[in-house]
C-alpha cells in the first residue's frame, strides 16, 4: 500500500505540475563540464510488429554495476508502457573512448535463447536515452537518408540469428549559453539531475557544454571469449575494434555467452539546444504531409461554405415568404400547411431512451473538452515531445476537470426535455460520470489481461489501477456530480411551441431515414482522413507527431462540418414530416466514427501488414475501438447541440398554432 500511495501522491503532484507551470517540463538545458559523467538510459524495448513493449533487462543484456533503477515517471509515461531505466553504459563530457569492454554474459540457457531469437524475429527494437534524447540512427536506402529511432536487437541471416553487441556513439554537444529570462524549474525525468542552483553559482564561468544530439550506429561483432574473462567492466578490449554496421559475425548460440562492448566520440555542433528535437521532427515526405493538410482543409472548407450558403437561401426564403403575409393569407396558410410546418406539435416531443441521450451529450462535451484543450496546450508548446507522458497526463488532467461541464450539460438538457422536472436528475449525473469511463475502463482491463499474460511493459500496474480508479471517484464523478447540481438548479430552455398530446403519424419514406444517417459521416470523415494516417501513423509505427497546430485547424474544421451536416440532414428530416430528430442528429454526425473504424481496419490489413499474433491483432482493434467511441460521443454531441439549437430557433421564428 505504501507503494500506492507514494504513486498517487506522484500522480497527484504531475497534475498538479501541468495545471500551474508554463513551462516544457524537462526542457531545461543541462550544462556538462569536461569529465563530467554522462549516463544513458533505456526505454522499453519496442516493436511495430507486437504493439507490446517489454524491459530492456527481459533480455540478456549487460547490467549496472549499481543495480538496476526505475527513473522518475509520471502517469502519462505509465500508461503509455514507458520504463526508464539506468544502464551500464556511461560517458565523460567530451572524452573519446573506444575499444572499451562492457560485459560478458551468462552462457545461454535453453529458454533465454529462444527468447531472444524470437525478440529478433519480432524486429524488436534497444531505446537507448542520453539527456532526455532518445538515440538516433541513420540509415542510407535509394540515395535517401533514413532516420530512425533506436537500433534493432540483432539480425535474422540465413537462418542464422546475430545480436548488436557492439555500440558504436556520438554525442554533438553545443557550448552552454547561460539562459537569463528561464525560469529555474525543475524538470522531468531526470529528477535532481537537472535542477539547476539558485543565483549565481561560483563555477558558472567554467567552460561547458550541453547535448544537442545522440547518435548510435550498431555493430555485430565476434570477440574473443577467452580475452574477456579477466577484464573489468570499463576497462579497454586488448585488440582493435572494427565497427561495420554492413557486416555480421557475433551469431547467437545456446549455451554460448555474449560479449557487449562500445565507443563514444564527441562533436562540437552548430545546433542550438532549443533545436536538439529537429532531428526527430524530420520526417520524411514532410512537403506531401503539408500539402494534403492544407489540401484538405481547402476542399473542405469549400464544400461547407456551400452547404452552409444553399442551407440559408433556403430556410430564410421559408421564413421570409410567410413573414409577409397578412393574417387572414397566414390563417389560410396555415390550413395548407406542407414540409417541417406540419410537426410543429410534434417536434418537441421527448425521444426514446432520454436520459441515455443526455449522459452521450454530456459525455460528448467532456471529451470535446478535453480535446480542444489539450491540443491548444500541444500546439502552444506545453507539451513538446521533449517531454515523455506529458500529453496523456494533460488530457487526464482536463478530462477529469471538465466533468462539471458533463455533469451540468447532461442534467440541463434532462430538465429541458422534461419540460423542468426536476427528478432524476442525480441518476443523470451518476452515469454522466460513469459511462464513457466505464466503458474504457471495461475495455483497458480486458486488454491489460492481455497484457499482463505477455509480460509486456504496456500492461498497467495494478497500483496504477487503484490509482486511476482513486481519480475517477475521488475527482471525477464528485466534479461531475457538482456539474450535475449547477445543471439542476440552472433553468431549463422553454419550448416554443406546444407539444400535442397525441404523436403525429409520420408518411412511408422513399428511402430508409437511417441510410442518409449514416451516410452523412462522409463529409465530416473526409476533413481529417489525412491527418488521421499521420496520427495513426504516430501511435502504431513509432514516429512523432508534432503538427498540432494543424491538427488544431483540422479539429475546429471538424466541428464546423459536423455542425452543418447535422442541421441539413435534421432539416431534411423535417421537410419530409419525420420529427424524430433527436437521434438522428446525434448519429449523423457521430456516424463518422464508423468511417474511422473501417478505415483503421483499412490500415490494419495494409500499413500494419507485419502485425503479428492474435494478441497484437486485439489490442490493436481493441484500442481502435475505444478511439473510435470517444470519437462518436464528440462529434455526435456536435450535431446534437447545433441541431437542437437551429430546431428551437426555426420554430421560435414562425409562431404557429
Amino acid at each position: 500500500m505504501d507503494r500506492i500511495k507514494i504513486c498517487f501522491l506522484a500522480a497527484i503532484f504531475s497534475l498538479i505540475q501541468l495545471g500551474f507551470a508554463f513551462y516544457l517540463p524537462g526542457s531545461y538545458p543541462h550544462k556538462y563540464e569536461v569529465g563530467d559523467y554522462l549516463n544513458v538510459k533505456v526505454n522499453s524495448l519496442t516493436s511495430i510488429e507486437t504493439e507490446m513493449p517489454f524491459s530492456y533487462y527481459s533480455l540478456p543484456f549487460c547490467q549496472p554495476s549499481e543495480g538496476i533503477k526505475d527513473s522518475a515517471e509520471n502517469l502519462g509515461e505509465l500508461l503509455m508502457g514507458d520504463r526508464i531505466e539506468n544502464s551500464p553504459y556511461r560517458f565523460k563530457m567530451f572524452k573519446n573512448e573506444s575499444e572499451i569492454f562492457l560485459c560478458q554474459t551468462e552462457k545461454l540457457s535453453g529458454d533465454g535463447f529462444k527468447l531472444l531469437k524470437k525478440r529478433i524475429d519480432e524486429m524488436y527494437q534497444v531505446n537507448p536515452m542520453l539527456d532526455n534524447l532518445p538515440a538516433i540512427r541513420y540509415t542510407k536506402k535509394d540515395g535517401y537518408v533514413l532516420r530512425w529511432t533506436g537500433y534493432p536487437v540483432g539480425i535474422k541471416v540465413q537462418d542464422v540469428y546475430y545480436v548488436f553487441n557492439h555500440l558504436k556513439f556520438k554525442v554533438l554537444v553545443h557550448k552552454y549559453e547561460e539562459a537569463a529570462n528561464v525560469a529555474r524549474v525543475m524538470g522531468t525525468g531526470d529528477a535532481a539531475e537537472v535542477i539547476p542552483t539558485m543565483g549565481k553559482s561560483k563555477d558558472s564561468d567554467v567552460p561547458g557544454y550541453m547535448v544537442v544530439g545522440f547518435e548510435v550506429v550498431p555493430c555485430s561483432f565476434a570477440h574473443n571469449a577467452d580475452s574477456t574473462k579477466k577484464l573489468k567492466m570499463y576497462e579497454r578490449y586488448t585488440t582493435p575494434i572494427k565497427c561495420d554496421s554492413t557486416s555480421v559475425s557475433m551469431s547467437v548460440k545456446d549455451g554460448q555467452s555474449i560479449v557487449f562492448s562500445y565507443e563514444v566520440s564527441f562533436e562540437e555542433s552548430d545546433i542550438k539546444w532549443p533545436s536538439r528535437w529537429d532531428a526527430y521532427l524530420k520526417m520524411e515526405g514532410s512537403k506531401v504531409h503539408w500539402f494534403s493538410i492544407l489540401n484538405s482543409l481547402m476542399v473542405i472548407t469549400f464544400l461547407a461554405g456551400i452547404v452552409l450558403v444553399i442551407f440559408l437561401r433556403t430556410v430564410r426564403r421559408d421564413l421570409t415568404r410567410y413573414e409577409e403575409l397578412d393574417k387572414e393569407a397566414q390563417a389560410q396558410m396555415n390550413e395548407e400547411l406542407s414540409g417541417w410546418k406540419l410537426v410543429v406539435g410534434d417536434v418537441f416531443r421527448a425521444p426514446s431512451n432520454p436520459s441515455l441521450l443526455c449522459v452521450m451529450v454530456g459525455d460528448g462535451v467532456q471529451i470535446l473538452g478535453m480535446a480542444v484543450v489539450t491540443i491548444l496546450f500541444a500546439a502552444l508548446g506545453f507539451m513538446s515531445p521533449a517531454s515523455r507522458g506529458t500529453l496523456i497526463t494533460g488530457m487526464l488532467f482536463f478530462y477529469m476537470i471538465l466533468g462539471i461541464a458533463a455533469g451540468y450539460v447532461a442534467v440541463r438538457l434532462w430538465r429541458t426535455i422534461g419540460c423542468g422536472e426536476h427528478r432524476g436528475w442525480m441518476s443523470v449525473a451518476w452515469k454522466a460520470a460513469c459511462f464513457f469511463p466505464g466503458i474504457a475502463f471495461l475495455i483497458l482491463t480486458t486488454l491489460n489481461f492481455l497484457l499482463w499474460g505477455s509480460h509486456s511493459t504496456g500492461a498497467i500496474p495494478f497500483s496504477l489501477f487503484v490509482i486511476l480508479i482513486l481519480l475517477w471517484f475521488c475527482i471525477s464523478v464528485p466534479l461531475t456530480l457538482i456539474g450535475g447540481y449547477f445543471g439542476a438548479r440552472a433553468p431549463h430552455i422553454e419550448f416554443p411551441v406546444r407539444t400535442n398530446q397525441i404523436p403525429r403519424e409520420i408518411p412511408a419514406q422513399k428511402y430508409p431515414s437511417w441510410l442518409l444517417v449514416l451516410g452523412a459521416g462522409t463529409l465530416p470523415f473526409g476533413t481529417l482522413f489525412i491527418e488521421l494516417f499521420f496520427i495513426m501513423s504516430s501511435i502504431w509505427m513509432g514516429r512523432v507527431y508534432y503538427v498540432f497546430g494543424f491538427l488544431f485547424v483540422v479539429m475546429i474544421l471538424l466541428v464546423v462540418v459536423c455542425a452543418e451536416v447535422s442541421l441539413v440532414l435534421t432539416y431534411m428530416h423535417l421537410c419530409v414530416e419525420d420529427y424524430k430528430w433527436w437521434w438522428k442528429s446525434f448519429f449523423a454526425s457521430g456516424s463518422v466514427a464508423i468511417y474511422i473504424f473501417i478505415y483503421s481496419i483499412n490500415y490494419l490489413v495494409f500499413d500494419l501488414k507485419s502485425l503479428s499474433g492474435p494478441v497484437s491483432a486485439t489490442l490493436y482493434l481493441g484500442y481502435s475501438l475505444f478511439m473510435v467511441l470517444a470519437i462518436m460521443l464528440a462529434t455526435g454531441t456536435v450535431g446534437f447541440l447545433s441541431s437542437f439549437w437551429f430546431v428551437h430557433y426555426l420554430f421560435s421564428s414562425v409562431k404557429l398554432d
